[in-house]
């Protein structure tokens, strides 16, 4: 055996994005069902597939720029390009989300870096890429900022989330600094 095999890293799992199918449901079950992963959405966990599988049909698949983060194809969480209406098209909104089992690997950065790049390169006129964090989430904070983001400040009450008002944390990709 060559001595070189005995001292091999292991092999870092390969980050893709691809476009929802239905049949992503029980994977999309992984995070959607889970209350770790939804604390900080505007949504409550599904515990039924069937609805889950209708938010896909409904909202994710005529999304115009949703896309599920993969590992060796197999989806673990999603990411989304929303661009602004109208005259503000020149910039977009990004948000995210990872099952809780690959939080903490350099996942959800690293989908985030494959995001800007295509938001810069499929959407036309984009200039500014922009994301929002709850202050009381500092890993997500984390992940911007690891992702190239500039914390541009506190945006105080501004989104409900749950019944209640929360302050979040606005961070902006230019592209200018892609």
């Amino acid at each position: 055996m060559n001595h070189d095999q005995n001292h091999q890293k292991p092999k870092t799992p390969t980050i893709t994005l691809r476009k929802f199918t239905l049949s992503d449901v029980d994977s999309f079950m992984s995070w959607a069902a889970d209350p770790r992963v939804t604390r900080f959405q505007r949504r409550d966990p599904y515990s039924d597939p069937a609805d889950a599988l209708a938010y896909i049909t409904t909202h994710i698949l005529p999304h115009p720029w949703y896309r599920a983060i993969c590992i060796d194809n197999t989806p673990v969480g999603s990411i989304s390009i929303k661009p602004a209406p109208g005259e503000d098209r020149h910039r977009a909104s990004i948000g995210y989300r990872l099952a809780y089992d690959y939080w903490g690997k350099g996942i959800a950065t690293e989908a985030l870096k494959l995001t800007i790049k295509a938001a810069f390169e499929e959407l036309d006129d984009l200039e500014r890429l922009e994301a929002i964090a709850d202050v009381d989430n500092p890993a997500s904070q984390r992940v911007l900022e690891k992702a190239g983001f500039k914390e541009e400040g506190i945006l105080r009450k501004y989104v409900r989330l749950k019944g209640e008002t929360r302050d979040m944390v606005m961070f902006s990709f230019l592209v200018s600094e892609f």
